[in-house]
């Protein structure tokens, strides 16, 4: 890690993809999950290539035991792991486990994203109006850039997703797009917007 210092100004978060989903609420999240799946997997191919880390920051469900590759096969071992497949880490990317909504609490996330360089993030995932808001002002307030691709992140409740959408956009300087929108070549990806940019981009799909 010592020699990725300064390599790169940007970075990909994936927010608790690798789940089971025999959780509560997990009949009302699956099919947006489904539709988030093909974007977000074009998405981390994308950042591959272009060699921007992708990290995967996960909730550990409570197995305090547990490593990623455990969480990783106990869930393409479940009903859902067509969910996973698509989506799963490779030998390249990075991995936090978390515990509460937060990807940044009480994690080393935000030292291995100084370490890499990345002043930017662009978040994925799940849930939209949890984890997902809940990052997105943490990562504000540590003055990093945000943007969040509204098609690469799943919800609960629609409503309440594009609610918290237009919190990050509003409130937190978060650029809303797609995912197509994101150049990962472009340093200024992950630039906050300002207030009023984009306001057409707040809905929830």
């Amino acid at each position: 890690m010592e020699g990725s210092a300064g390599s790169t100004q940007l970075a990909l978060i994936v927010i608790d993809m690798i789940n089971t989903y025999d959780h509560e609420d997990a009949e009302l999240l699956v099919p947006s999950v489904r539709r988030v799946v093909p974007v977000l997997a074009e998405l981390i191919d994308r950042a591959r290539k272009t060699d921007v880390p992708v990290i995967y920051a996960n909730d550990n469900f409570g197995l305090w035991r547990s490593h990623h590759g455990e969480l990783v096969s106990t869930a393409l071992d479940r009903p859902h792991s067509d969910l996973i497949e698509p989506i799963r880490p490779d030998d390249e990317s990075l991995f936090v486990v978390k515990a509460r909504h937060s990807v940044f609490y009480d994690t080393p996330l935000a030292y291995l994203l100084s370490r890499l360089g990345a002043e930017q993030v662009v978040l994925s995932g799940q849930v939209t109006e949890q984890c997902v808001l809940y990052s997105a002002l943490d990562a504000h307030i540590r003055h990093l850039g945000v943007t969040v691709p509204r098609d690469a992140v799943a919800s609960i409740h629609p409503h309440l997703a594009s609610a918290a959408l237009e919190m990050m956009q509003r409130n937190m300087g978060a650029r809303i797009t797609t995912a197509k929108e994101i150049d990962f070549d472009r340093p200024d990806t992950g630039a906050p917007a300002s207030p009023q940019d984009g306001s057409a981009h707040t809905q929830a799909r």
